[in-house]
């Protein structure tokens, strides 16, 4: 592992719908044919493609059965009754400020501790993980040496823990210089990661792109229980980039969507889906791969979001979707 202090890279339907339409129109129109199943590179980068070659080119190609449960489960309209007090919601982005972000970044994982933000990058010879002000070049950068394919990270306490795709390697980190300390190993694929605090105790959240959650000790790593995650009863998969929220919430990218999904983790039920279509441009949405990143800003409701090869990220609040677009969405 090579770390780099002080780096200075330049970060470079018809109105009227039911809700539920909606819901299924954006997520058909990211699942058609060809797609690009899970978090891997998709056609839109030669040299992203060739170094994941070795890595069975992307991260996990298309199952059509998975992909197909997955928009089923989320475009169907609930018929359960609602959790406790917060029934299911359909709610859109509304975009507050837009920042510059690395167009060179696979971004994997995204995640606030204070004014850090730290950011995880994947493709074999290019992860890596990265810390500092949003919008700006990273004050900390650290690179994760081949063969190994980086994916999520969380900071609980005093250790950054990085997971990586389809190695079974969790890196454990110094947050406040990146160097890693030690690795372990788990079971299965790694896709995304957060923490939470449960009765006290801080706990992992892992995803590995089906809809599992597993829970793990956030200081040896070891797996401690797990939830399947549902809406109207059916499996909600690809869940990828996780963030544990404050107010106990937990929200998935869905990969290779633009929709998020909000869960109760304590009962894996789906709790909103959240379209975050549009945020870039055409122009830049060829030249760009799936939506993937999420992270809480501190103190505040709102949300930052980005993608793999995005060139900008987007501070958003989520709102009602038949609300009236203003701001910057404007």
């Amino acid at each position: 592992m090579k770390l780099l202090g002080g780096a200075t890279r330049t970060q470079r339907t018809a109105p009227g719908s039911p809700p539920w339409r909606v819901v299924a129109a954006v997520l058909a129109g990211a699942l058609l044919p060809g797609a690009m199943g899970a978090c891997g590179p998709g056609p839109f980068d030669s040299a992203a493609r060739t170094a994941t070659l070795s890595a069975g080119r992307g991260h996990a190609l298309a199952d059509t059965r998975a992909s197909a449960s997955a928009l089923d489960a989320v475009s169907s309209p609930s018929r359960q009754a609602p959790l406790g007090s917060r029934p299911h919601q359909v709610l859109r982005v509304e975009t507050q400020e837009i920042l510059p972000h690395d167009p060179q970044a696979f971004t994997q994982g995204l995640e606030f501790r204070g004014g850090t933000l730290y950011e995880s990058t994947g493709l074999v010879g290019r992860s890596s993980v990265r810390a500092g002000t949003p919008g700006k070049p990273p004050t900390l950068y650290a690179d994760l040496s081949p063969p190994l394919f980086g994916e999520a990270i969380t900071v609980s306490g005093d250790r950054l823990w990085h997971i990586t795709w389809r190695d079974g390697i969790a890196i454990e980190r110094d947050p406040t210089t990146l160097a890693e300390r030690r690795r372990v190993t788990y079971d299965g694929e790694g896709w995304g990661l957060c923490h939470r605090r449960v009765a006290g105790r801080e706990q992992l959240v892992m995803s590995d792109g089906t809809d599992r959650l597993t829970f793990r000790d956030p200081s040896t790593f070891e797996a401690t229980d797990s939830i399947g995650v549902r809406h109207d009863g059916r499996a909600v998969t690809h869940l990828n980039e996780l963030e544990c929220a404050p107010d106990g919430s937990l929200y998935a990218n869905v990969y290779p969507t633009d929709m998020i999904v909000r869960i109760d983790p304590h009962t894996g039920t789906v709790t909103a889906h959240i379209d975050a279509t549009g945020l870039l441009k055409p122009a830049e949405r060829r030249r760009a791969q799936a939506l993937n990143g999420i992270a809480a800003v501190p103190g505040t409701d709102q949300f930052l979001l980005t993608g793999k090869f995005w060139p900008h990220m987007f501070k958003v609040a989520f709102v009602p979707k038949e609300r009236p677009r203003a701001g910057l969405d404007g």
